[in-house]
């Protein structure tokens, strides 16, 4: 029995080192996936936020329209329209800039 506590010490002592680089590479791991998921989260939030930004332009656009009787609706609907495309012209642009970096 008194020769098992060398080659059990031997052992030991290489697998303690093992386990604590094993740990710290599994840490490692997990930094970096809480660090890409909070990158992404904070994109799809400025995302949101611009969506968001952009309805409430159209919500107080169509307010003002509701409740402003003096000019035609039909040519506030159509100058809407043609600045809505103008807008989404450039925000493809803006994407395609961005996406090539």
């Amino acid at each position: 029995m008194g020769e098992l506590i060398p080659i059990v010490a031997i052992i030991f002592g290489c697998t303690i080192p093992m386990v604590a680089i094993w740990a710290k590479h599994k840490e490692k791991v997990a930094q970096m996936q809480i660090s890409t998921t909070a990158e992404h989260t904070a994109e799809k939030a400025a995302q949101y936020a611009s969506q968001v930004q952009r309805l409430e332009d159209r919500v107080q656009v169509l307010e003002r329209i509701a409740t402003d009787g003096k000019q035609d609706l039909a040519l506030q609907i159509e100058s809407l329209r043609d600045l809505q495309e103008i807008d989404d012209l450039t925000a493809d642009t803006t994407n395609n800039r961005e996406a090539v970096r």
